[in-house]
């Protein structure tokens, strides 16, 4: 039985770009933890690199955020955990 969840164009996201692979489970399972998450879901971009509009508005509104100090950083799994438990 699938678990569909339906967002509406409004709700907030967050990408994560992971450079090994072998991290994605450990970090889904984290995530699926947080109060309020309601989906925890891979994507990759396609091997054409094409950017979506959609895609392009949410790299600008992430580095609008980040230019403002409004992002969390995590340098190690450690750090994430760290995080994840002080919520």
């Amino acid at each position: 039985m699938a678990n569909v969840n339906t967002l509406s164009s409004s709700s907030p996201q967050l990408i994560l770009t992971l450079e090994n692979e072998a991290m994605v489970a450990e970090i889904k399972r984290a995530l699926k933890l947080i109060r309020g998450v309601t989906s925890v879901r891979m994507a990759t971009i396609s091997d054409n690199k094409e950017i979506t509009p959609a895609m392009r508005r949410s790299i600008n509104k992430a580095r609008e955020e980040y230019a403002k100090g409004e992002t969390i950083s995590c340098h190690t799994p450690e750090e994430m955990q760290k995080y994840f438990d002080s919520l």
